[in-house]
Parts: C-alpha cells; structure tokens; sequence
C-alpha cells in the first residue's frame, strides 16, 4: 500500500485527507499531518496503516474537545459526556482527557471557582443552589467547598438586594409569596426568606 495523494479539505480548509492507493484512507489537521510525518509516495502495512487511523482518531477527537471548550469553561464529566455522544472509544477519551488536563484546558478546582462567581454575580443565586448545580455537573465535593469557601459574598445582604429589586416588578410588589417562592426556586431557605423580609419591613 501507498500514500498517492494528500488534499485539502473543502469544508474543513485546516483538516487534510490523505488516499491510500487512491482510495480515502483518513484525515488529520494540519498540526497533526506536519507532525506525522506522512508524505506522498510512503509504502505502508496494514500496522502503520492502522495506526494512522488511530492517529487521525485522536486528532480529530482532540479538534472537537478544543472546540467545545472554547464555547465556555467545561468540567472534567461534561467534556467526558460530550466526547461519549461522539462515538470514540473509551481508551481515547481518557486519553483526550488527560491530554486536556496537562494543558490546563480542563480544571475542575478553576471551572468550579469560575461558576461559583458568574452564579453570585449574574445569576445572585444561594450556594444551596450553586452546591447542587456543581453536584450535577459531577465536581467533587470538596472541591465544591472550598470554591463555595471561597466566595466572599454576604449572603443575607444578598437576598435583601435580591428581594429590593423585585419588588420593583409588578409580579412581585404586592405578593409575598410569589416572591418567596421564586428565591425558594433559587435555593435560598424558607428561614432566611422570611428573616430578610422581616428585616427589610423593619428597615421601611
């Protein structure tokens, strides 16, 4: 067998295809062809072929879990989830994953941090909730304490500020419980709830 020809991608203008005996064998990037080695005119045996493909495998696999991690800050299970929906053997996966880990593009202690401050910032959730949402997306639990540790946000201060601006929308002004019941939504307990209400009827 014989490398005869290496072309371009149309749609995919940094992912090359490389024919065997002028038949598609397999593809790489243009990172992963340069670093191959492989040239027109190489002979090939059904090892070295096969252990291209392996190769072509792990670059393309490799391409995809960069992408996906360029969308937004991913844990360590969601990557693992998404390159399982993909169809590429478990030993690959683990390899990709490991891969990702020494460049720094997987961090679970950093991912963990990061959601932890765009919830309180964004989103003013309770950590109740914030724990649960890191327990879904499979963060270990002590690595959920310490970026809830972490976080220096006073929490009853919070939900005044929280209840003080909604009551500035109509849903909310004249109904107590409609309100108590969306920050219950947003994991804040019926005891802090009522004590911030308190307080702030107090403050009037």
């Amino acid at each position: 067998m014989k490398i005869t020809k290496i072309t371009q991608q149309v749609k995919r203008k940094r992912r090359y295809s490389v024919f065997v005996d002028e038949i598609y064998s397999f593809g790489l990037s243009e990172n992963g062809l340069l670093d191959s080695g492989i040239a027109i005119g190489q002979e090939l045996d059904e090892a070295k072929l096969q252990a291209y493909k392996l190769l072509s495998d792990n670059d393309k696999l490799y391409g995809l879990a960069l992408r996906y991690a360029a969308m937004r800050p991913r844990s360590a299970w969601e990557m693992q989830l998404y390159m399982k929906r993909k169809d590429f053997p478990a030993p690959l996966i683990e390899q990709i994953t490991n891969k990702l880990t020494r460049i720094g593009m997987l961090d679970d202690a950093k991912f963990a941090e990061m959601f932890v401050h765009d919830r309180r910032l964004l989103r003013s959730s309770s950590k109740r909730k914030i724990q649960l949402e890191l327990q879904k997306k499979h963060i270990a639990s002590e690595t959920i304490q310490q970026a809830l540790g972490e976080d220096e946000t006073d929490e009853p201060t919070m939900l005044k500020d929280i209840i003080t601006r909604k009551r500035q929308q109509s849903k909310f002004r004249e109904d107590d419980l409609k309100l108590m019941q969306y920050l219950a939504r947003q994991g804040f307990g019926y005891g802090d709830i009522k004590h911030a209400l308190e307080e702030l009827a107090e403050e009037a």
